[in-house]
C-alpha cells in the first residue's frame, strides 16, 4: 500500500500539499504524545476510563465537551454521587482504583488496519449512494479513527501530519483497546466488525434502556434500575420527534442495508425516489440497526460521529458506530427501551 501522510487523508490545510512520503527502510517511531492545546491528556484519560467503565463521551479527544461532562454525570449517577458533571473529589477518588488505565497507546500498523476498499468523496445523493458496491471508509485515516473511537484530528495532533500510514509504522492513538476479544458471536461479519471497531466482549447485559431526552444519552439500566452504562445520542427533531414512550427492541441488523423513503427524511427533495443503500460504516445507519416496536424507528450507528449530540435525526436514536456496537452486545430481542423528555 502506498505511504499515506496522516494529515492530508481528510483533515484541509490551507498553507502546505501535500507532501510525497519519503521511502524508508524500516518504521520510524511513533512521537510522544503531544502538548497540543486541544487535547488536554488527563481529560483525555478520564474519557478513557470511564468509556471502559460503559460510559462513553462518544470521542476520545481530550475535551471538556458537553458529552464528556454527560458521562461525568452518568458515572457519578451509578456511583450514588452528587450529578456534577465534574471531575470533583469524590469522583477522582471513585476513578482512583482505575488510575492505572493509560490514555494512549503506541500501536504497529497492521497491513488490515489500513486496507481499503475506500471511497472518497462519498456522494451525498441517496440515489448516487445506492449505486455503490458499500458505504466504505474515505480514507485509511478515517478508518483508524473509528477504530480508536476519535476524529482524524486527534490522531494527527498526536502524532504528526508527515507520519506516512504504512504496514510496520508505529503510531500513537487514544487507548480504546479493549480487555477482551472473546466474543459470542456466530456471524463471522458481524464479528470481525465488532473487532475492529475495538469493542469489548465483555460486556454487562441491560435490562431496559431509558433515552433520555433532556439529557441527550441512551442508559443501560439493570434490573434494580441502576444505571451501568451510557451513550450519547442524537435523537428527534421538530419534524420528526423522540417519539415519548415505551418501546421493544424487536432484534438488531448487522452491517444492514438501509432504505431511502423520502417521506421519512426531512428535507428530502420533491421528486425523490426510494433507494436502498448499500452496507458499510458510513452507510446511514452505521454498522448495526436495532429495530423497535414503534414502525420505521431505530436506534442505531452514524457515518458521522463527530455530529452525535449536535445535530438532528429523523426520530431515530443516532449513537457512534462503536457505541452502537457495544450496545448491541448488551440487548436481546425483546429488551424493553423507555423513551422520556
Amino acid at each position: 500500500m502506498t505511504a499515506t501522510a496522516l494529515g492530508f487523508a481528510g483533515i484541509p490545510k490551507a498553507d502546505a500539499q501535500a507532501p510525497k512520503a519519503e521511502p524508508q527502510q524500516q518504521a520510524q517511531p511513533a512521537r510522544a504524545p503531544t502538548a497540543d492545546p486541544r487535547i488536554d491528556l488527563a481529560t483525555l484519560k478520564a474519557q478513557v476510563i470511564l468509556s471502559k467503565l460503559g460510559f462513553s463521551s462518544g470521542l476520545l479527544d481530550g475535551k471538556n465537551s458537553a458529552a464528556f461532562k454527560g458521562a461525568i454525570r452518568g458515572f457519578q449517577e451509578s456511583r450514588g454521587l452528587g450529578p456534577t458533571g465534574r471531575l470533583d473529589a469524590p469522583t477522582l477518588a471513585a476513578l482512583k482504583r482505575y488510575d492505572a488505565a493509560e490514555p494512549t497507546k503506541t500501536i504497529t500498523l497492521a497491513p488490515q488496519m489500513i486496507a481499503g476498499p475506500f471511497i472518497n468523496p462519498t456522494p451525498k445523493d441517496y440515489a448516487d449512494q445506492s449505486k455503490l458496491p458499500g458505504l466504505y471508509y474515505r480514507s485509511p485515516l478515517e478508518k483508524l479513527a473509528e477504530m480508536f473511537h476519535t476524529s482524524p484530528e486527534v490522531l494527527v495532533a498526536l502524532n504528526s501530519r508527515e507520519t506516512p500510514l504504512k504496514a510496520g509504522q508505529q503510531i500513537v492513538v487514544p487507548n480504546a483497546l479493549p480487555s477482551s476479544r472473546a466474543y459470542d458471536i456466530d456471524d463471522a461479519t458481524w464479528k470481525q466488525t465488532v473487532a475492529y471497531l475495538n469493542v469489548d466482549a465483555q460486556q454487562p447485559k441491560a435490562d431496559h434502556v431509558v433515552v433520555d431526552e433532556s439529557e441527550g444519552v441512551l442508559k443501560v439500566m439493570d434490573g434494580q434500575d441502576r444505571v451501568i452504562a451510557q451513550f450519547p445520542a442524537t435523537m428527534g427533531s421538530a419534524q420528526f420527534p423522540l417519539p415519548i414512550g415505551e418501546w421493544t427492541i424487536k432484534g438488531a441488523a448487522y452491517n444492514p442495508d438501509w432504505k431511502f423513503q423520502p417521506e421519512l427524511i426531512a428535507g428530502s427533495k420533491p421528486g425523490a425516489k426510494e433507494a436502498v443503500v448499500p452496507p458499510g460504516p458510513n452507510n446511514p445507519v452505521g454498522v448495526v440497526w436495532m429495530d423497535l416496536s414503534k414502525p420505521h424507528y431505530g436506534i442505531h450507528g452514524t457515518p458521522e460521529p463527530q455530529n452525535i449530540g449536535k445535530t438532528e435525526s429523523n426520530g431515530c436514536i443516532r449513537l457512534t458506530n462503536w457505541d452502537a456496537a457495544r450496545l448491541a452486545l448488551m440487548v436481546k430481542p425483546g429488551t424493553k427501551a423507555l423513551f422520556r423528555k
